[in-house]
């Protein structure tokens, strides 16, 4: 009992480093890079034609259109029991023909690339309707979940920093009893994890179908947002102690960035909050009972998120008036210099302006120790102008 103790305590140490690691990584990119890594949240773009206002529904239109150099990478992973296989493929009818082996009870298809072709050749072949085919290929669909008799289409968005750029991507579910078929616009995602999980003999996924295959991904998509969202505040806490020290230009430019992209993940993660509570009401059969309470949690993480999402914008707002007050009193003491360096020749200049006057008789031009007086006067003056500042305290030690 004791080495069980001791060896979950273990594990949630290498956790939670392995979480901070991540975060300190995150971080690190968002600091060095600065307002490149703050660019706004854009959709990646596929070589399918967005439809024209008026066009027929459905894929077909788009399959003469498509781009023949777009790469589209296929792998297929069967697991159940005891076995679990992994294939790639370049060709989608081979990889849909693969026969399955005789134990494993769950298949993984996942797509990378959006080529018309192939989502038309899997819609066919799965009897999935054209307006659902198309769906994916249009990548700017709200997260949704539409359920017919046999299956299930879900859309979401995936969050993720890729090459010093903040990534939104729509990745689309085609969920059934023994099958799962997802959709991604590029490769790249941030489901290692679960391929991990799967490569393990024991686990729940050899107890459930392709329902719990489906929660685990979705899972990691909006667990993925901690981190993430984290190194966002720690980034917030560098720049508000920048902005303290020395506001410019270049921290104004990185904070409407950074309030852009939140605002915009506050527009995706709605939708999937909406999303994961269709799940869990869920009545099509397709979901086992026993895995609505852990659709439910994954409910309760994305109102975390949410929540932290929600606190930064705060935040971000909270530094945007902090770096108009900043500048506001830089401007300020720069102006009292100023006023204070003017203050002290207004009387020279007054001095220099009198005798500086082409009159001729002036008394004291023919003074001897005129110029020593007039210098005199003047430092005078001066001495008095910075005695009497000195008293306001508006020059000296604070």
């Amino acid at each position: 009992m004791k080495q069980s103790i001791e060896s979950a305590k273990e594990v949630a140490h290498a956790t939670s480093g392995a979480i901070a690691k991540t975060a300190s990584f995150i971080t690190s990119s968002i600091l060095e890079v600065g307002k490149g890594v703050f660019s706004p949240l854009s959709r990646s773009h596929s070589s399918a034609p967005r439809a024209e206002p008026g066009a027929a529904p459905g894929i077909e239109q788009y399959i003469h259109k498509e781009d023949p150099s777009l790469n589209v990478d296929i792998t297929v992973i069967d697991y159940g029991g005891s076995e679990h296989t992994t294939r790639t493929f370049d060709d989608i009818d081979a990889a849909l023909a693969h026969p399955r082996a005789a134990n494993p009870h769950v298949r993984w298809i996942n797509i990378d690339g959006l080529r018309p072709s192939v989502v038309n050749a899997v819609c066919q072949y799965y009897d999935i309707h054209t307006l659902s085919a198309e769906d994916v290929i249009h990548t700017y669909q709200r997260p949704k979940v539409e359920v017919f008799d046999d299956h299930m289409i879900v859309i979401a968005r995936q969050l993720q920093l890729a090459n010093d750029t903040l990534k939104n991507e729509q990745v689309s579910f085609f969920l059934f009893q023994d099958t799962l078929i997802t959709f991604q616009e590029v490769p790249g995602d941030v489901f290692d994890p679960v391929r991990k999980r799967l490569l393990k003999s024991t686990g729940r996924f050899r107890s459930y179908k392709a329902d719990y295959l489906f929660y685990a991904l979705l899972d990691s998509i909006v667990d993925h947002l901690f981190p993430l969202l984290e190194a966002y505040g720690i980034a917030m806490e560098e720049m508000e102690l920048e902005i303290l020290e020395d506001p410019s230009t270049r921290s104004q430019q990185k904070l409407f960035s950074m309030k852009r992209d939140l605002s915009l993940q506050r527009r995706v993660l709605w939708p999937i909050r909406e999303l994961t509570d269709q799940l869990y009401r869920d009545e099509s059969g397709l979901i086992h009972p026993d895995l609505k309470t852990y659709y439910r949690d994954i409910q309760d993480h994305t109102m975390q998120v949410i929540d932290l999402l929600e606190t930064y914008r705060d935040t971000a707002s909270g530094l945007t008036d902090l770096y108009q007050t900043s500048v506001g009193n830089k401007m300020n003491e720069i102006m009292k210099v100023l006023t204070i360096m003017a203050s002290f020749f207004i009387p020279i200049t007054f001095f220099a302006g009198v005798y500086g006057m082409n009159f001729e008789y002036i008394p004291e031009l023919g003074w001897k120790y005129a110029y020593p007086v007039f210098w005199g006067g003047c430092l005078s003056m001066t001495l008095g102008l910075a005695i009497f500042f000195w008293r306001k305290g508006w020059i000296g030690p604070k």
